[in-house]
């Protein structure tokens, strides 16, 4: 049985992403198999060398990047969103996989959780 977590709302202005940075690390650390999809503007989470300083904010570039030790099995990229919003691959953070088929990812998961 596994979980995937779906964002699609961008990196910074609420707390919906961060929560399920915060759920799907949770599910990890707990031996729950869990991954992570993002689409819409939420593929902008994947950006690289993200700066909101200006915002005082953090990069959430760091949180991503503990993924893998968590144990979190996958972080997924929707391809059309990422086009839509000018992310090629080398402009994505280490560890993602483009996804071209939504459904096909969501039906390889028992449970589906959205974060905004």
């Amino acid at each position: 049985m596994s979980t995937l977590i779906i964002v699609d709302q961008p990196p910074y202005g609420n707390w919906a992403g961060r929560e399920a940075l915060d759920m799907v690390f949770s599910l990890a650390a707990f031996d729950q198999p869990a991954a992570l999809l993002f689409t819409g503007a939420g593929v902008n989470w994947l950006r690289k060398q993200q700066a909101p300083d200006g915002i005082g904010q953090k990069s959430v570039e760091k949180n991503l990047s503990a993924a893998p030790m968590f144990g979190v099995e996958e972080i997924l990229a929707d391809a059309a969103s990422c086009q839509r919003f000018g992310l090629g691959p080398e402009q994505l953070v280490s560890g993602v996989t483009l996804a071209d088929n939504l459904q096909d990812v969501i039906n390889a998961h028992s449970n589906v959780a959205f974060a905004g």
